[in-house]
């Protein structure tokens, strides 16, 4: 027992003087003990063609020069882009302003290249004076530019004008790159203009009010939710995606000639929303109320509210159903 002691503390002791694994920022050292050591040091011994720099820190310094030169290659300048100048005329009239007795025009020059790909970033690049050609200070930009926007999704309805002679939403109209044609911007046409693109919409609001835009019942509500099945349901679709941006109504001849009777189809549009839908109570009175050869019977089915609606939406099939609805009395659903 003794004997097998002594050489086993011979043996450790052995061990304790060979080299050490070699550290990076250290010189080896022989006061070292313990197992792991022990193991460190045998695998030193037997890859004795090892660098002197650990594979930790080869690792380190290979990442930190692939990050050196991500780097580099961020800093470096993107290469220069070719300027594309789009002419954009735009309509301008501002009725505190004595000297500008009658609309008019004004052209700008805006690079394509320098604001993003829509006719609302196009305005704001001009009302901002961001995105005027390179060495030009004239005609680059007015602050004064007034315009309605907000949501830039085409859901708010706001930015709603017309684009080389067809309505629609500003967000949403993709301007052409092709530089050779001028872009042309107005207002909503046959509105009252409060200034350059901006419309006053009171009256085509106090239009869609007149049809009560909101569920009508006759009984005290229980307090829970009133069941719709999914059929009743599926009737609602392409009526309550209307987000009022006046389009399709200030496409429509019918609502030029008469817009102080004619009630338009954004405002049918959502009459008929209602009388559809299963859960209302007031269908009669709500039929009788368009009974009228103004407000309902004026749509000649031209279709152009239908053309640029820009959330794909069918005014002239709703009121064709409208119409038979009130010949009928009763709500005409379906295809």
């Amino acid at each position: 027992m003794s004997t097998k002691r002594g050489n086993t503390c011979r043996n450790d002791q052995k061990r304790t003087t060979t080299a050490p694994w070699p550290r990076p920022h250290a010189p080896a050292t022989s006061s070292s003990t313990g197992p792991l050591r022990a193991a460190g040091r045998r695998r030193s011994v037997r890859s004795p063609s090892l660098p002197a720099v650990s594979l930790c820190r080869s690792r380190f310094l290979a990442h930190d020069s692939a990050r050196t030169g991500a780097v580099a290659a961020e800093s470096t300048p993107p290469p220069a882009v070719e300027p594309l100048i789009k002419r954009v005329e735009v309509y301008r009239w501002d009725p505190e302003d004595p000297q500008a007795r009658k609309p008019r025009y004004d052209t700008f020059e805006v690079d394509l290249n320098k604001c993003g790909p829509m006719l609302l970033d196009v305005l704001l690049a001009i009302k901002n004076g961001s995105a005027g050609p390179p060495g030009v200070e004239s005609g680059a930009g007015d602050s004064s530019l007034s315009l309605r926007r907000s949501c830039r999704e085409g859901i708010c309805g706001s930015c709603a004008m017309n684009v080389d002679g067809t309505n629609n939403l500003a967000c949403l109209s993709k301007v052409d790159r092709d530089v050779s044609k001028t872009l042309r911007v107005s207002p909503l046409p046959h509105m009252f203009v409060v200034k350059d693109l901006v419309v006053d919409m009171s009256q085509f609001f106090a239009q869609h009010a007149e049809v009560k835009p909101w569920l009508i019942t006759k009984h005290d509500m229980p307090g829970v939710e009133t069941p719709q099945s999914k059929a009743d349901r599926s009737q609602l679709d392409g009526l309550y995606e209307c987000i009022l941006c006046a389009c399709c109504s200030t496409s429509c001849p019918s609502y030029w000639w008469n817009s102080d009777k004619y009630l338009g189809p954004a405002a049918l549009l959502q009459a008929y929303r209602w009388i559809v839908d299963s859960r209302d109570e007031a269908t009669e009175e709500r039929l009788q109320n368009l009974d009228d050869a103004y407000k309902l019977f004026r749509c000649k089915t031209i279709m152009n509210c239908s053309t640029v609606c820009p959330k794909g939406l069918n005014p002239g099939k709703a009121i064709a159903k409208l119409k038979r609805s009130v010949g009928e009395g009763k709500a005409v659903s379906g295809n």
